[in-house]
């Protein structure tokens, strides 16, 4: 859409528009025929008084228009504040929209004021309806003896919760011991999962506030919760030495790390300790320490999840499940809500420990609802699309791997190569392609498997206090287990979207003689609920994000003219982006401060290179660079390249000066990565995924990488080796 078309429309306006045009690169350039709906979402910006006009500058940029305020309309705000804009006047060709301040944030610089921004910039519910907190007050504050009927009372069985430091909701409770698995040994392993559902009711207002929201929201220093705090800290958080309802995964584990067998049931439990990751991961390192002193009755059952944690640990080996090493970040603020510090989130023993045994439970809870042949919503990941896959081939091809993937590539296969090249020095610029090749998983009802951890079938159900999926799975396995069938609330007759989305979902079948699946009015129910799901789970993240790289940029603000060292983490056409090692911050080095060169963009290798001096950055190159400029309201970061690394630009100038041929050293060296599930594509610091700006303006002194080229082609000039190419920016 030129800019010119979208004067009078805003962003998310529906709208119709045929293809008028192809630019230049072939793109089609729409023209907007109709405007359908207005987007009735208010805009969050700054309040600007100029030349005696008041205006809001949109936080968000896509809207690309600042909103005129009349005098009147400013309310109670000051200038300079942030506000919340609703509009009364929609653009238009020749006019700017118009609106009035409807609700006042405070000053940029407020404490949280970056999470106030971002839950309305993407629309997250941050207010409990009054129905929801009124139903809330009326729930008991523990356990009554009428909730305990046609309940196993498993209260004398020493089940424990482990999580992080600053944890206040407890989904799940874990116990373990040896057991007899066929002729074998093995264990039974037991997964206490919090029963929300006994408290919120289907349709309930607890329930309708829940659904809406889909997803508790984390940022830094806070939570918003997707169910009221007196559920989701309290009556159905699994604290220590209370009793409390939950629902049961009772599985028997063979040596194998096979699930053997499985029942799910409806229980009475009390936690017996509340146990950190730390803790649990001192105390397996050392059952003689002070820690293993203080829990010496708990000790031998935290042993025997380790040993289980082992088995499943093998059994997913053998499947071959993919399993890349990432580095997750952790900003740690004071009270004033300032960054102190980000520091990487290591995960332990403990953390995988869990993590394995909630895969286990999520795995029986699937094929529980498979073999029962209900309804229910599924956790989805499917394989690469060709498009990914043609990408990913080609790329091992241009760096000579000697391995690829098939037409139709296991998960195995991934696992493979990421466990060959795990030494290499480029391993981390290998690891984050697989990655890129993935897609993002989501929430639906047709079992189509989960390809990045190897699972014919796989489901939610060990977080129900913190997301919705997981509470459905929940109604649905009770139904079953009462020889009922769940049923979502139903629209009488499916409206537009719900038409269009079984026609896309029907047209998906793998054999193309096959007539497209029609969906009863109760599917089409549980596919819009998988849409929403999946939705608001993106929605929270892009939240997350957005509040992360605020908070970084303003970090970063102190830091202006500083220099740090850094590895390259991507490469585009513009430019790099790079990670400082000391920080964790992304920022962009765009391409005109890479040198007085032309420089191409390899797609397939990713990486940028010189055409005249070859040198190249490519993922995982180390460089230095200075903080050069911070755009808090573009959530973006610039750096300027202070040295490119003598060695490599000696190196790369002896292949043009007849010098021996070398590749890239210790430049490509960088810090493996981590990642549970599987996610697509994802840039998440400031700046990813579009161009940057740079700052302006000449330097001040020549830098030592100049001096370097300067000293290069003066000698390479006295040996009669100029250059017939001019350098071209």
């Amino acid at each position: 859409m030129p800019p010119n078309e979208m004067r009078a429309v805003l962003h998310k306006d529906r709208v119709k528009a045929r293809i008028v045009r192809h630019d230049r690169k072939n793109r089609p350039e729409g023209r907007v025929t109709e405007i359908i709906e207005r987007s009735s979402n208010p805009i969050i910006g700054r309040l600007l008084q100029e030349s005696g006009v008041w205006l809001v500058a949109p936080e968000d940029k896509r809207y690309g228009q600042d909103v005129l305020i009349p005098k009147g309309a400013t309310g109670t705000a000051k200038s300079g504040q942030i506000v919340v804009v609703q509009l009364t006047e929609p653009p238009a060709l020749f006019g700017q929209p118009v609106g009035r301040v409807k609700e006042v944030l405070g000053e940029i610089d407020d404490p949280g004021m970056e999470i106030e921004i971002a839950v309305r910039k993407y629309g997250v519910p941050h207010e409990f309806s009054d129905a929801a907190l009124a139903l809330a007050r009326t729930l008991p504050d523990s356990v009554r003896p009428a909730d305990k009927k046609h309940r196993v009372d498993i209260s004398d069985v020493p089940l424990v919760t482990i999580d992080g430091e600053d944890a206040r909701d407890f989904d799940d409770a874990v116990y373990c011991e040896p057991a007899k698995v066929g002729r074998g040994k093995g264990w039974r392993l037991l997964v206490a999962i919090a029963d929300v559902s006994h408290y919120v009711e289907t349709g309930s207002a607890i329930d309708v506030d829940a659904y809406d929201r889909a997803t508790s929201v984390y940022f830094p220093r806070r939570v918003i919760p997707m169910l009221p705090e007196k559920l989701s800290n309290g009556l159905c958080s699994l604290n220590p030495h209370v009793e409390r309802l939950c629902m049961v995964c009772d599985m028997l584990v063979n040596a194998k790390g096979e699930v053997h067998a499985y029942q799910f049931y409806p229980a009475v439990m009390f936690s017996h300790a509340r146990f950190t990751y730390t803790e649990v991961a001192a105390i397996l390192a050392n059952t003689r320490g002070p820690e293993a002193a203080q829990r010496k009755a708990l000790v031998p059952h935290l042993l025997d999840l380790h040993d289980v944690y082992q088995a499943l640990l093998k059994e997913r080996s053998v499947r071959g499940a993919v399993d890349f090493e990432t580095t997750e970040t952790q900003i740690v603020c004071d009270d004033a809500g300032r960054i102190e510090k980000i520091v990487p989130r290591t995960r332990n023993v403990a953390h995988r420990l869990i993590e394995e045994s909630m895969l286990a439970a999520n795995v029986c809870s699937a094929d529980y609802i498979s073999q029962s042949k209900h309804v229910g919503l599924f956790r989805v990941h499917e394989g690469p699309t060709p498009e990914k896959k043609d990408m990913l081939r080609n790329y091992l091809k241009a760096i000579g791997l000697g391995m690829t993937i098939s037409d139709d590539p296991s998960p195995g296969e991934f696992q493979q190569i990421a466990v060959a090249t795990k030494d290499r020095p480029d391993a981390q610029q290998i690891h984050s392609m697989l990655l890129r090749s993935m897609q993002q998983a989501i929430y639906t009802p047709m079992n189509n498997g989960h390809f990045g951890l190897a699972y014919e079938a796989y489901t939610h159900f060990t977080s129900p206090i913190r997301r919705y999926p997981d509470l459905l799975v929940h109604r649905v396995i009770k139904a079953i287990l009462n020889q009922k069938t769940y049923q979502l609330p139903t629209l009488p007759t499916p409206g537009e979207a719900e038409a269009k989305l079984s026609k896309r979902l029907a047209s998906r079948v793998s054999d193309p003689t096959q007539k497209p699946k029609k969906f009863s009015v109760d599917q089409l129910a549980w596919l819009a609920a998988g849409l929403h799901c999946s939705a608001n789970e993106r929605r929270a993240d892009e939240a997350s994000r957005d509040v992360e790289a605020w908070l970084k940029c303003k970090y970063m603000r102190e830091h202006l003219g500083e220099e740090f060292g850094g590895v390259v983490t991507s490469a585009a056409g513009f430019g790099i982006f790079v990670t400082l090692d000391a920080m964790y911050v992304e920022g962009l080095v765009h391409i005109t401060e890479l040198g007085g060169e032309y420089f191409r963009f390899d797609e397939a290798r990713q990486e940028l290179r010189g055409e005249r001096t070859g040198i190249r950055y490519a993922i995982g190159t180390r460089v230095r660079v200075q903080v050069s400029r911070v755009d808090l309201d573009g959530r973006k970061i610039d750096f300027r390249l202070v040295r490119e690394g003598e060695e490599l630009l000696t190196r790369a100038m002896k292949d043009k000066t007849g010098g021996r041929s070398t590749d890239l050293p210790e430049q490509e060296r960088g810090a493996n990565r981590s990642s549970g599930e599987p996610r697509g594509d994802k840039r998440s610091g400031p700046g990813a995924g579009g161009r940057g700006s740079s700052a302006g303006g000449s330097r001040a002194a020549v830098s030592p990488i100049q001096a370097l080229k300067a000293a290069v082609k003066k000698s390479a000039s006295s040996a009669g080796r100029k250059s017939s190419k001019k350098p071209r920016r």
